[in-house]
């Protein structure tokens, strides 16, 4: 019966949202569409993305001289005042918190917590700005939150069905090999993708362990984020910079830095596993005679092929808007959240209900996402309109001390860590090209810089994805990761103990190392 519920939930989500119920109306007042096709942003086919997000490409829209953006909309950045940001810093808080301080009540209460936050933002927000706010709370949930969360269920839903068989057991070695082969992945099949695919098979391979909480922090570093960094299907910001003009193997050239973050993070991860393995003095356990190694559900690798197949050619292809409720999108990205779907429900019908249980498979860490994350998306709406409004904005004291490479790659990363990576990604992207190439076309410069001002472009790069491990919310696979280790009896620590015992101390001094290496 939740099974049935599940799918008739996605289902439902995508058909009310549909264009075909909306194809040419809009409710809001003129609202002029998008410039070409500039969504799909959520496509880390890992995703979307540090939150995994969608159609963030308006952010790089012009100002007209009466005040308002090329796309008709007023742009409320620029009239925000800096205290609109606290209901999100509050949900983060929430997230924070709770579960250390009252664990039962948030346990069963988190999505009602979630909505509260959101409507704290979302009514004065339509008090105020009325028809406008109603625009930017539809955009973030149709172009944004639908898609992202369309995304990671079918991705959750695919990689459930594919169980590893056999003796494995985690060793330093044996766990490290695992790390390096799902950052390996990462790049080619998103760092959700990859995340999902590998983690509860490494799970599994250290269920004996006393200590795994840092095996999967460190996995999440790796798997979930620096893995993704080659090319643009490994991470949404590196997808919008394909969308916006940067060719696809341009980012080849952030290899040395990821080389760099990645051989520092597993050279550490051996260490600490290695001690830690000596110290616990736990044998494996013996199952008698040890079985070959071999992958059952392998037919699911068809319909995440299909995942991965359709959300490079969303990006790649050009079919036309449609407006739903006022909200532009491409109709290809509709059609692809359709098949999205699609081949979760295939994969759910197609794979035995005794594999997924002997895979560990529930439905409770896709749930605790959703009821999250659109809290998160809701009351992160100040944050990022101030930030589109650049130097007109009360964030214009960030933007104005982005000088040198460095200055990109560390606020790039640090803002990356907590808000959406594509739009952080997309704001000091164009930061950079009026910086240096004012007046010309974004054809004409977005060649130059990746040419003869590379390193910039570098160092957004790179901040926006190797920052993403920096917080459970900085790249949704984080937070998944997190949710389907607990659930496997892995303790893992509260959000601030992640940032304070982990990425502090293991994360930002190796990027302290990349920034004096790089930029």
């Amino acid at each position: 019966m939740k099974l049935k519920k599940s799918i008739l939930v996605i289902a439902l989500m995508f058909l009310l949202a549909s264009p075909a119920l909306n194809p040419s109306s809009n409710a809001f007042g003129s609202q002029a569409t998008n410039t070409g096709h500039q969504s799909s942003h959520d496509q880390d086919i890992s995703h979307s993305t540090d939150h995994g997000t969608d159609s963030h490409a308006d952010a790089s829209s012009g100002h007209g001289s009466d005040g308002h953006s090329s796309h008709g909309h007023a742009n409320l950045g620029e009239s925000l005042p800096l205290w609109s940001c606290i209901p999100f810093a509050m949900m983060l808080l929430s997230i924070a918190l709770l579960p250390l301080i009252a664990e039962s009540f948030w346990h069963h209460h988190f999505g009602k917590i979630s909505a509260f936050w959101a409507a704290s933002l979302a009514l004065p927000f339509l008090y105020v700005f009325k028809g406008e706010a109603m625009y930017q709370i539809l955009h973030i949930i149709l172009a944004d939150y639908v898609p992202f969360i369309i995304l990671l269920w079918s991705l959750f839903t695919v990689s459930g069905g594919i169980l590893l068989r056999g003796s494995l057991r985690g060793t330093p070695v044996v766990n490290t090999v695992m790390i390096l082969i799902g950052a390996l992945l990462a790049s080619w099949m998103g760092t959700t993708g990859a995340a999902m695919l590998l983690i509860r098979p490494f799970l599994r391979a250290n269920e004996y362990r006393k200590n795994r909480t840092f095996m999967v922090v460190f996995f999440i570093f790796l798997v979930a984020n620096i893995g993704g960094s080659l090319t643009p299907l490994g991470d949404p910001p590196l997808f919008l910079g394909f969308l916006h003009g940067v060719s696809f193997f341009w980012t080849f050239n952030i290899m040395p830095h990821m080389l760099v973050s990645a051989g520092i993070l597993l050279v550490v991860y051996f260490i600490l596993d290695t001690y830690q393995y000596k110290k616990e003095g736990v044998l494996a356990p013996d199952d008698g005679e040890k079985q070959p190694l071999r992958l059952v559900g392998t037919y699911n690798f068809l319909f995440l092929g299909g995942i991965v197949g359709a959300v490079l050619l969303s990006g790649m292809l050009d079919w036309g808007e449609v407006t739903t409720l006022g909200v532009h999108r491409a109709l290809l990205d509709w059609l692809r959240d359709g098949f999205l779907i699609i081949m979760g429900i295939l994969s759910l019908w197609a794979t035995p209900k005794q594999l997924r249980e002997e895979n560990e498979f529930t439905w409770f860490p896709i749930v605790e996402v959703a009821y999250l994350f659109i809290g998160i998306f809701i009351t992160m709406i100040p944050c990022l309109l101030l930030l589109k409004a650049g130097d007109k904005g009360s964030l214009a004291f960030i933007i104005n001390a982005v000088k040198e490479p460095y200055h990109y790659f560390w606020i790039t990363g640090v803002l990356s860590s907590f808000l959406d990576n594509a739009p952080t990604y997309l704001t000091f992207f164009n930061t950079a090209l009026g910086s240096f190439y004012s007046g010309l076309t974004e054809a004409q410069s977005v060649p130059l810089l990746m040419s003869e001002k590379a390193i910039y472009l570098e160092a957004i790069s790179a901040g926006a994805v190797f920052f993403g491990a920096c917080s459970y919310i900085g790249n949704a696979p984080n937070f998944m990761v997190r949710s389907i280790a607990m659930e496997a009896g892995t303790p893992m620590p509260s959000f601030f103990g992640y940032i304070l015992k982990y990425s502090l101390v293991f994360l930002i001094p190796t990027f302290v190392v990349v920034s004096l290496v790089f930029f």
